[in-house]
C-alpha cells in the first residue's frame, strides 16, 4: 500500500500537470471554499490522498447525523488514489481541504513550493509497521541486521530514517521494493514486510504468527491522515475551516461512542468496504484517533515538537530538494484553538 507521497515532487513538475489553474492558485487568485447548490451552504471538498476507508469514519458521521448541516456547511469526499495528485488538486482549488496519508508529504510539498499548511491531524500516530513472523520475529531495528526487508518503494525513507537514528548501516539490510503483498513473507523469501496496521484484510495471512514493530515505537513519529489547506483558503475562510473542524471532531466522538453504528454509516455509504472487517479495524482506528494526547488537547491536536523532529529527520536525510521548510511553514494551530471548545477532550 504505497501510501507516501514521492519525494522527487517539485512545483515545475505540479504546474506543469495542472496548466494554468495551478500556475493561479500558486500565486494566490483563486478562492478556495466553493458555495454548494444548496443556499447558504458552503461545500467542503474534501481531497483524499488514497482511497475512501475507515479512515473517512467520522466524517461520514458527521454527514449523516447533520453535523456539518447545522455548521452552515455540505461535504464532498473527494476518493484519491495511485493515480490522483491530492495535494495537485488542493493547490489548484478543485478542492478546499485536502487529507494526505502521511505527514512527510505535506512537508516536501511545501519545501517544492505548494502553499499549503496542516490544520489538524487525524491519527495521532502513524500505523506504519513492520511485520514479521514468530519464527524469526523482527522486535526492534536492530533486528534487522542481515536480514531482508520488503518495503514500499516511496516508503524506503522510512526504513533509511530508522535505521540512521538507530546507528544502522544501510548495508547491513537487504531491502526489497514491493506492494501491499504479505506473500512474500509468508513464503520465506523476505524476514519482514510493511504497511499498514489498521490493514485488516491484508493481514489477515499471517494469522496468529503475526509480530508488529510499529515505526512509531521504534522512534520514527510521523502523523497519519493530517487535514491540509491552502494558506489563502486559511487566510480568507478560517471561519469555515473552523466549523468543519469542530463538526468533524463531534462526528469522531461520536464514532468513538457509537463504533458499530458508525462502521454500519460507513458501509452504508460505501458498499464497497468490507463490514466483518471494518468492525475489526474500528477499535484500531479510534487508539490512533484518540489518546493522552487528545485527552490533553481535545480530537485533532498536535505538536510543534513533533513537526520540528520530522522536519529535522528529513532534512538530515537530505529529502528537501528546495529550502527546509519551518514548522510555521507546515502546520499551523489557529484552527484548533479557534476550536478548542467543541473539540472532545478523550483518550
Amino acid at each position: 500500500m504505497a501510501k507516501f507521497f514521492n519525494n522527487s515532487v517539485h512545483r515545475r513538475q505540479f504546474i506543469q500537470g495542472l496548466g494554468l489553474a495551478t500556475g493561479a492558485a500558486l500565486t494566490g487568485s483563486m478562492i478556495g471554499v466553493s458555495r454548494s447548490a444548496r443556499a447558504e451552504e458552503f461545500e467542503i471538498s474534501m481531497q483524499l490522498g488514497w482511497l475512501i476507508s475507515n479512515g473517512q469514519l467520522g466524517e461520514v458521521a458527521a454527514d449523516k447525523l447533520g453535523y456539518y448541516k447545522d455548521a452552515g456547511l455540505s461535504l464532498k469526499i473527494v476518493a484519491g488514489g495511485p493515480n490522483v495528485d491530492g495535494v495537485a488538486s488542493v493547490a489548484s482549488g478543485r478542492s478546499n481541504v485536502g487529507q494526505l496519508s502521511s505527514s512527510p508529504s505535506l512537508m516536501l510539498a511545501r519545501s517544492a513550493g505548494i502553499p499549503i499548511k496542516c490544520i489538524a491531524a487525524g491519527y495521532q500516530q502513524h500505523p506504519f509497521t513492520y511485520f514479521s513472523l514468530k519464527k524469526d520475529p523482527v522486535n526492534e531495528p536492530k533486528d534487522m541486521i542481515g536480514k531482508t526487508i520488503a518495503t514500499q518503494g516511496t516508503a524506503r525513507i522510512l526504513l533509511r530514517a530508522l535505521l540512521a537514528k538507530h546507528g544502522i548501516a544501510e548495508g547491513d539490510v537487504k531491502v526489497i521494493v514491493m506492494g501491499g503483498d504479505m506473500g512474500p513473507l509468508m513464503t520465506g523469501q523476505v524476514h519482514a514486510v510493511t504497511g499498514w496496521q489498521s490493514n485488516i484484510n491484508a493481514l489477515k495471512i499471517l494469522g496468529d504468527q503475526r509480530v508488529d514493530m510499529r515505526l512509531w515505537d521504534a522512534g520514527i513519529q510521523l502523523y497519519a491522515n493530517p487535514y491540509y489547506v491552502t494558506d489563502e483558503t486559511l487566510d480568507q475562510h478560517s471561519d469555515k475551516l473552523a466549523a468543519f473542524v469542530s463538526a468533524t471532531a463531534r462526528g469522531w466522538d461520536w464514532v468513538r461512542q457509537n463504533p458499530d453504528a458508525a462502521v454500519d454509516a460507513l458501509v452504508e455509504r460505501y458498499p464497497n468496504l468490507d463490514a466483518e472487517s471494518e468492525r475489526q479495524a474500528v477499535g484500531l482506528i479510534l487508539n490512533y484517533v484518540f489518546n493522552d494526547e487528545t485527552k490533553a488537547g481535545g480530537w485533532g491536536t498536535m505538536k510543534r515538537e513533533n513537526w520540528e523532529a520530522q522536519i529535522k529527520t528529513y532534512a538530515d536525510l537530505g529529502q528537501f530538494k528546495n529550502e527546509v521548510p519551518s514548522v510555521d511553514d507546515v502546520m499551523t494551530t489557529s484552527i484548533l484553538e479557534a476550536t478548542a471548545a467543541d473539540r472532545p477532550k478523550a483518550g
